[in-house]
């Protein structure tokens, strides 16, 4: 786990070379004003892919399809620039058709490699819950280290990487739930739903003349992104907001020691360690976004649903007494005391 240094409020800690951080701030809000020249709406799957875009964590955007999952994907891509690749999960899909594969060419006897479609700075992989379990294993290592083993030698993947991924919730035949240690390395899950009626009125009128459709414009660089994310460092995170998280993270396990007596043995598992960094790194993000640099209890509650709602699970008795991940989190963010 990652170390935070103490510094007072007031005390910079940028080089004096750095840009400054709210510079950095509008370069990430003119991202967004560029996709929302395409996409109607949506506003927090937006803002929680920039989010985990600027905090280096792959998303898992779940939702029912036509709600512009891999459109703001790729949008955000094309925005930033960079080489971006779509991946259709299917049951037959083989670790070769996404990492690559070694090639041998008769001509010359010599043998070469063929890189997949991992080598990109964004991948959407569609419909994720599709795959097998050899291709979740292959794509769980390039989401952790950032690298694959292929034809017997480790390649680094391009830097920035980031893994955006689609499930359907409601298709089940032909998938493959993902395993939890998979699931666990996804910073957000996103659970993305219907625009409301102004919203849809918009998409059709904006729809209306395929000629006129808007298109994403390049606004940035993969270097500015990598710029922005060296700058989070900046952004203050106090002890006792860090101990805010803890107990957060601790009460998903155990409910009862914020009071939640009734949830006691209801958890089936509770959030890692690995929730708490993504947390910290969540609301350093959003004040980030925010132009500030210091943390604040908002903050870590404007990405506690989409951080920890993949990494708890609830006993079947909970489930049957109307309990939901959503209503049980949101109950112990409500019971744990903000400092």
């Amino acid at each position: 786990m990652r170390s935070f240094r103490l510094i007072p409020y007031g005390v910079s800690t940028a080089r004096p070379d750095a840009p400054p951080l709210p510079e950095l701030a509008a370069f990430l809000s003119s991202i967004r004003q560029e996709v929302e020249r395409v996409i109607v709406g949506q506003r927090p799957l937006l803002d929680a892919l920039l989010t985990s875009l600027l905090a280096n964590g792959h998303v898992l955007l779940e939702g029912l399809p036509g709600l512009a999952k891999s459109l703001a994907a790729q949008s955000i891509a094309e925005a930033l620039g960079g080489t971006f690749r779509r991946l259709q999960f299917t049951p037959d899909l083989l670790p070769s058709d996404l990492l690559g594969t070694h090639i041998y060419h008769p001509g010359t006897g010599e043998w070469t490699v063929r890189e997949g479609p991992i080598f990109a700075n964004f991948v959407l992989a569609d419909e994720i819950n599709r795959a097998p379990a050899k291709v979740q294993s292959a794509l769980l290592e390039a989401m952790q280290e950032r690298q694959v083993s292929l034809a017997g030698e480790t390649r680094k993947l391009p830097s920035p990487f980031l893994v955006l991924a689609t499930q359907n919730p409601l298709e089940h035949e032909g998938t493959y739930s993902l395993p939890e240690a998979q699931l666990d390395r996804f910073f957000m899950k996103v659970v993305v739903d219907y625009p409301s009626a102004e919203e849809e009125r918009g998409i059709v009128q904006r729809m209306a003349r395929m000629a006129d459709v808007p298109r994403v414009r390049r606004v940035g660089t993969p270097e500015r992104l990598l710029a922005a994310r060296a700058a989070l460092d900046r952004v203050h995170v106090e002890e006792r907001l860090i101990a805010y998280i803890v107990a957060l993270v601790q009460a998903t396990r155990a409910p009862e020691v914020v009071g939640l007596t009734e949830l006691k043995g209801k958890m089936q598992y509770g959030a890692s360690p690995r929730a708490s960094i993504a947390l910290t790194q969540g609301a350093r993000a959003q004040a980030f976004m925010a132009g500030r640099e210091f943390a604040t209890p908002h903050d870590v509650k404007a990405v506690a649903m989409n951080v920890l709602r993949h990494r708890v699970a609830l006993h079947w008795e909970a489930q049957a007494d109307g309990q939901s991940i959503p209503r049980v989190l949101q109950r112990i963010l409500d019971a744990v005391p903000v400092p």
